[in-house]
């Protein structure tokens, strides 16, 4: 039988101006480990710290721009763009317009703050 989710969880943000995570699947919600999936809405101006996770991440943007620093450059991602971000690539992401970015991140395995292994905070 099919389970439906009847709504997603809000877990905590990095970054600066908070952003929100509503996870629909994961370890928070669902208890998944093999897979997230997670709407985040991020303001203008939204920065986190880089960091170099051991999951694959897929991030479908809905609306405005997401900026992805890799080590070899930067990528704008835009509203019905997708990136992938593979494990043990550094990334930091960012909204740089004055929109924000909302988009959805499917993460494998599922996220979990230690599995980030984020740069520490200056």
């Amino acid at each position: 039988m099919p389970t439906l989710i009847a709504a997603p969880t809000r877990v905590a943000a990095p970054g600066s101006p908070p952003k929100t995570i509503d996870e629909y699947v994961g370890r928070v919600n669902t208890a998944h480990e093999h897979v997230s999936v997670a709407h985040m809405k991020a303001p203008p101006g939204w920065t986190e710290p880089g960091q170099r996770p051991s999951f694959e991440e897929i991030t479908v943007v809905l609306r405005g721009t997401l900026r992805v620093e890799y080590e070899g450059g930067t990528l704008d991602v835009c509203a019905g763009q997708a990136v992938i971000q593979r494990p043990g690539e550094w990334v930091r992401y960012s909204t740089p317009g004055e929109d924000g970015a909302e988009y959805v991140a499917i993460c494998l395995p599922a996220f979990a703050p230690d599995l980030a292994a984020r740069d520490p905070e200056a």
